[in-house]
């Protein structure tokens, strides 16, 4: 695993755009470009060989995160592993990079949360120790 750096920030916004598709691909470029200047962030990338095959973006959370008891929580934001290097255990990989960066900055908490209807999500999640704390439905209104 590799931290990114501001030189990667195509190849972020690139699997950014596979996992967030409904999302503006120069608005996330702007928003990681921030992100690797932030102390409370980090993006890590996953290699194989030469060619880049994942990412994962974490940050420290200081608010209240649903079902944790400390601050700051280390907060899983986004994980993405191409889809023929998935089941190479590169999500494993990325999100223990996200979690001893986590540690090292103090957290004793890891969160992170997922949509619903994403049962990939939760299976991956689950298998690499996540507990389920609770399910919301978020609602918006125009006034």
């Amino acid at each position: 695993m590799v931290k990114a750096t501001q030189k990667e920030l195509e190849v972020i916004v690139k699997f950014a755009s596979m996992l967030w598709p409904e999302c503006d691909s120069n608005e996330l470029k702007e928003e990681f470009s921030e992100l690797l200047h932030d102390q409370d962030a980090a993006i890590f990338l996953a290699k194989e060989g030469t060619e880049f095959v994942g990412f994962a973006q974490c940050q420290l959370r200081k608010d209240y995160v649903e079902g944790t008891e400390s601050s700051p929580v280390g907060y899983l934001e986004g994980i993405f592993v191409q889809e023929g290097f998935r089941r190479k255990g590169m999500g494993k990989q990325l999100l223990a990079a996200c979690e001893i960066w986590a540690k090292e900055r103090g957290c004793k908490e890891f969160a992170s949360d997922l949509e619903l209807d994403n049962i990939d999500s939760l299976r991956f999640h689950l298998k690499s120790g996540f507990q389920e704390v609770n399910r919301i439905i978020c609602l918006t209104k125009k006034l």
